[in-house]
């Protein structure tokens, strides 16, 4: 995945969101608002239903890059069911635009998608409560979907996930030493930063032993190489932090919100950061010049036990020369920090891709619509469709063993996301002020690695940085 693509997207329609609020709350009449919405409470319960209708579905998408594969989905629906799908398929970087033209139209989109909590406010007139339905049902961790209020208005279809990355091999070779000093004997043993450190620095006085040069691979602090703590880490401080204001529905809504921040949880940041640092294959002082490359090289060449980094990383390890790491090995382990019940805390999983239903349309299409998305996500065909040509890690337990994605990252995530008992972590990044106010916390991140800050002054930097960047 390309971090940068993915933020500069999240940014780019945070900036249209104010276009956006005019056109949702253009219309205020009772048959399309959410209250019309609510008015049909039993519109979920027989979703998985076809419409009596076979009145044609209107799809918006938002990937052109697979247009030609939900073409091919619309056929065979088409073929299976009677029910008509049109796809239409917004231009790079036009969807906002396009569906605030499309919205207006006698024949608007029936389905269409939006980039999570922010776009919800922007579209909130025109979403469909989807909190009865078999879709929202499907989905193995609730918690992933928009909603507000009691009402689930944007279902996750596709997420990605990321944590600490481990070599269980090198893993199982510790745990089978005689004198490890870490009073556990499995990974599954390791659900707090206490544990966690305990077996690190332990790995790290028995190296040799286990034939790696450090737990962790370089902690990557190039210029432009820092997305993995800037954005990914700070993360989790922050989450924290937005998540005790209970004002807001959500965290992402939350830290928009918010001119200033306490970095409140600064010391579990601390406590994460500096394992990293001193458990690794590179000092310090030196981690300046290392590229992300340079961290997955050294995790799949065995230098390393661990590394933080996202599903997107397969790629990155399987094609490295001289890989070692075999995929039946590579296993996924949540970010431990060192909060109150991190027990019960799975991976940072997140998206900016949500289905809606246009609550402003008839109920015989919102029916057709969400039976369509359904069978997508529920059926043999559809499912195929998703695994194979789609190419999602779909956030629902409908998909067996033998129809998620092959790799073993995604594998991996889709398992964290089905665990019960088990809460992912929202990603809440979406909600920092700018592009520059990582990039500076990620220099002074880089000091402080190299001796030239102190902490208590990374902490101002970071506040600092955001209270001036939110001003702007």
């Amino acid at each position: 995945m390309k971090v940068r693509k993915l933020w500069s997207l999240a940014l780019a329609l945070t900036l249209v969101a104010g276009l956006a609020v005019g056109c949702g709350n253009s219309n205020s009449n009772d048959q399309g608002t959410n209250e019309g919405a609510k008015a049909n409470a039993d519109t979920g319960s027989n979703s998985g239903k076809t419409a009596t209708k076979a009145e044609e579905i209107y799809f918006l998408n938002f990937k052109p890059e697979i247009a030609e594969i939900y073409d091919k989905i619309a056929k065979d629906y088409e073929a299976e069911t009677g029910v008509k799908v049109k796809v239409v398929t917004a231009a790079a970087g036009t969807y906002e635009t396009t569906l605030k033209s499309e919205i207006a139209k006698s024949e608007a989109p029936t389905i269409f998608q939006i980039n999570g909590p922010v776009g919800y406010e922007n579209w909130k007139n025109y979403t469909l409560d989807l909190k009865d339905s078999k879709l929202y049902g499907y989905l193995s961790d609730q918690s992933l979907a928009v909603s507000s209020e009691g009402g689930v208005y944007g279902i996750p279809y596709v997420v990605e996930g990321y944590g600490i990355i481990y070599n269980n091999a090198v893993m199982e070779k510790y745990f089978a030493l005689p004198d490890k000093a870490a009073s556990v004997s499995s990974m599954a043993d390791v659900k707090n930063f206490d544990t966690l450190k305990a077996v690190v620095e332990d790995m790290t006085a028995k190296k040799d032993a286990l034939g790696i040069k450090g737990v962790f691979a370089s902690t990557s602090l190039a210029s432009g190489e820092q997305w993995r703590w800037q954005t990914h880490l700070a993360n989790y401080p922050l989450y924290n932090e937005f998540k005790d204001d209970t004002s807001f529905d959500n965290t992402v809504l939350s830290g928009l919100a918010k001119k200033e921040i306490e970095f409140k949880y600064n010391a579990n940041f601390k406590n994460i950061f500096d394992l990293y640092l001193n458990n690794s294959v590179t000092k310090p002082t030196l981690l300046g010049s290392k590229a992300v490359a340079d961290s997955m090289a050294e995790f799949a060449l065995g230098q390393a036990a661990m590394v933080q980094n996202g599903n997107w990383a397969w790629s990155q390890i399987n094609e490295v020369d001289g890989n070692v790491v075999k995929a039946e090995d590579i296993k996924f382990l949540p970010i431990y920090t060192g909060v109150a019940g991190e027990e019960s805390q799975g991976l940072a999983i997140g998206t900016e891709n949500y289905f809606a239903i246009n609550s402003q349309v008839s109920p015989e299409k919102q029916q057709a619509s969400i039976a369509f998305l359904e069978w997508l996500f529920s059926s043999d065909k559809g499912k195929a469709y998703v695994t194979n040509e789609l190419g999602f890690i779909a956030p629902f337990n409908t998909f067996g063993e033998n129809e998620k994605p092959s790799d073993p990252l995604a594998k991996e995530v889709s398992d964290w996301m089905g665990k019960e008992g088990i809460t992912s972590v929202p990603w809440t990044f979406a909600a920092f002020p700018s592009e520059e106010f990582k990039n500076v916390f990620g220099d002074a991140l880089l000091q402080y690695a190299q001796g030239n800050l102190a902490w208590d002054d990374v902490v101002k930097v970071a506040k600092d940085s955001w209270k001036t960047e939110r001003a702007k």
